[in-house]
């Protein structure tokens, strides 16, 4: 099994296609406008917080207060389930290493929201389902089928599936 990063199990819930990219290391991101206003945000908000903890190489947490809550800092809510289940990929790995961790927060700086996310022993049998979906795609010898949802329009790896 690969490494699964909290950018691939974020992923999962987008797109197949691009997750399966992302993980044979075609980044089609960087310099993408969306994503770089997506930085700016986090970059820009929160500043006294400790940000970007990174763990075993695998999550990169956008802050934590206290070793006890997670906050990760999202542009939109338009794809908030993703986000849901990346917050709870993080707590799940922060458990299982012992820490304690409470809840989870998604701030939305833009939008003045927040949303508190809690782990649950469901979303634990979920995670290690997901963790086994994500391994599969990964080793698959080409890209699953192209989604065609209007989210595609936006994405970074527009250009692979529809030129």
């Amino acid at each position: 099994m690969k490494n699964v990063t909290g950018v691939i199990f974020y992923y999962y819930f987008i797109c197949k296609r691009k997750l399966w990219y992302f993980s044979k290391d075609l980044n089609m991101e960087k310099g993408n406008e969306l994503v770089e206003i997506g930085k700016l945000i986090d970059e820009n908000s929160y500043k006294r917080e400790k940000k970007n903890i990174l763990i075993d190489e695998n999550i990169n947490i956008d802050f934590i207060k206290d070793w006890k809550v997670i906050h990760e800092v999202k542009k939109s809510r338009k794809i908030e389930d993703a986000a849901i289940w990346q917050l709870k990929y993080y707590m799940y790995l922060l458990k299982e290493k012992g820490v304690d961790i409470e809840k989870g927060i998604l701030d939305y700086p833009l939008l003045r929201r927040r949303n508190e996310i809690y782990l649950t022993e469901d979303d634990k049998y979920t995670i290690n389902n997901i963790i086994e979906k994500i391994d599969k795609i990964q080793n698959l010898h080409v890209p699953p089928a192209v989604i065609d949802a209007p989210i595609c329009k936006k994405c970074a790896y527009y250009e692979l599936c529809y030129i």
